[in-house]
Formats: structure tokens, C-alpha cells, sequence
């Protein structure tokens, strides 16, 4: 491939190294025919984006079994960032090792925490040492770089392919219907076509009481159905708290467009992180 085509695919940042679920995510979301740009962290991820050393971004924002990623939420509060699409990636999660080496012989296994999460029945009944690292395919290049035997990873087949690594079991998480939601961060965001849609904003309520129950209530007057409420420490004063929401349908259009000026006239803050398509199974 010449430079001048590398030049033009779009590099998309994630979290992890090759083989991640992210990176099985972002070939999954924009196709084959971009860059996929691994970063350490999910500030990195966020970094990146701002700053455009990378076109766009993907991250997980909750697990179907393991629940929010609390850290991607903060971060989403002080980017300057779109949230432009969604993606419900299947993740399967396999016990990876060493060549040569059987069940019997593995004394801790590692990965990202939301993984150990995902298969903690798994892991409980193996009885080994659990130990977090910051992701899973980085668990599996781990192994492999130095030759660690008596551990394993939980990571994806994939990952087993790119380290050279065994599969000594499939499928192990606690939830076989196990999914990750994934978000596209994007530096403006862009129309939502007709259709079904979400909207994912932020609601910051005074601190009296049924504060939340009127602001709320201007979702149930209008028929707008809630499908996510997560609360986060405001990080300002002890014990306040922020609330995330998901609700159905686009921003810029009724009825969510007259909640949000409603909302808008009583609440501290509404900041609205995005819209975009619902995609299938979202």
C-alpha cells in the first residue's frame, strides 16, 4: 500500500493492544479500510481524539453483565467531545496461556478488571490468584513477552492467534449472552437521520428534595422512554451527585428537543454529549 493511501484511511483510537475487544471493535464499526490506533488508556483514547492525532475514537461504555465503565463516563464530562454512534459488540472470553501447559497447571490468571469481572463464577471455581491489568489483550502479550507460565489471560480468540497463545477454555463468562456497548467519540457532531435514535446527556439537579422526580418527570409527560440512568460524585461537594441518561430519540427533534428546554430552565446543568442511530441490540 502506497503512503498516499495509508494517508487517507482514518485512524480510529482504542484502548488496548492489538487483539483487544476494542480493536475487534473499531474493524467491526468502521470497517476494514481504517487504522486502528491503540492507546493505554481511555484518557488517551479521549486525548487523542481532542487533539486529532486520531480522526475518531471508539470506546466501551458498559458491559450487558459487569454494568458502566465509570471512568469513560468522568472523562465524557470534561471532553469537548461528540458521541456520534454506538456499537453492541458480542464479546466471548477465552482462558488463554502458554503452549504446552493444561488447566491444572495455571496458578494466576490476569487481564483487564472488567473481564475478571465478566467470568468471576469462572474464576472462582478455578480457584487461582486474580490479578488486573489494564487489558486483556495486553494480559495475553504479557505472557507471551515474558514467557510466564503458571498464568493465564482472559482475552479473545484473536488474541490467542496474534501472542501464539493456547486456548485451554471458551466462552467463559458467567453471562454467555455477554455484550459490550461501545460509543464513537467525533470532534463535531453530525445529523441523525431519520429512525430510531438515543440521546446521552448529562443532568445536574439541585440537591432538594424531589429534585430528580420533577426533572424526570419532564421525560414521562412527553412520552419519551428512559433507557438508562447512571449517577456519578459530582467530584465539587461531598455526597452531590451528576446523572448520565440515555433516552429514545434524537436531540434536535420532538419530543426530546422541548424535554431538554424544559430541563434547561430549572436544572444547574443539561449538557448534551450526543445523538446518533440506536444501533441493533443497543
Amino acid at each position: 500500500m502506497s503512503g498516499h493511501d495509508t494517508a487517507a484511511r482514518k485512524r480510529i483510537a482504542y484502548q488496548g493492544e492489538p487483539g483487544a475487544y476494542g480493536e475487534e471493535a473499531v474493524i467491526r464499526y468502521f470497517g476494514p479500510d481504517v487504522i486502528p490506533t491503540p492507546k493505554l488508556s481511555f484518557r488517551d483514547v479521549f486525548a487523542a481524539v481532542s487533539s486529532g492525532e486520531a480522526d475518531g475514537g471508539l470506546t466501551p461504555i458498559e458491559n450487558s453483565q459487569a454494568g458502566s465503565i465509570n471512568e469513560v463516563y468522568d472523562l465524557l464530562r470534561h471532553a469537548d467531545l461528540s458521541l456520534t454512534g454506538e456499537l453492541c459488540l458480542p464479546v466471548n472470553h477465552c482462558l488463554l496461556c502458554l503452549p504446552g501447559q493444561e488447566l491444572r497447571d495455571i496458578r494466576r490468571v490476569i487481564s483487564h478488571p472488567q473481564a475478571l469481572a465478566q467470568c468471576d463464577a469462572y474464576l472462582r471455581e478455578l480457584g487461582v490468584e486474580i490479578e488486573a491489568e489494564y487489558d486483556t489483550a495486553g494480559s495475553a502479550k504479557l505472557i507471551r513477552e515474558r514467557e510466564l507460565r503458571g498464568v493465564a489471560a482472559v482475552a479473545s480468540a484473536r488474541a490467542a492467534h496474534i501472542y501464539d497463545l493456547t486456548i485451554l477454555a471458551s466462552a467463559i463468562q458467567t453471562v454467555k449472552d455477554n455484550y459490550t456497548r461501545f460509543v464513537e467519540l467525533s470532534r463535531t457532531p453530525r445529523p441523525v437521520p431519520p429512525g430510531p435514535a438515543k440521546t446521552v446527556l448529562l443532568l445536574v439537579t439541585p440537591h432538594t428534595p424531589g429534585a430528580l422526580y420533577e426533572e424526570l418527570g419532564e421525560f414521562a409527560r412527553k412520552q419519551i422512554n428512559l433507557l438508562k440512568l447512571e449517577s456519578r460524585p459530582s467530584r465539587e461537594q461531598p455526597w452531590e451527585y451528576v446523572f448520565y441518561l440515555d433516552v429514545e430519540g434524537a436531540a434536535d427533534a420532538e419530543p426530546v428537543a422541548g424535554a431538554l428546554a424544559a430541563l434547561r430552565e430549572r436544572a444547574i446543568a443539561v449538557q448534551v454529549f450526543g445523538a446518533f442511530p440506536r444501533a441493533p441490540g443497543c
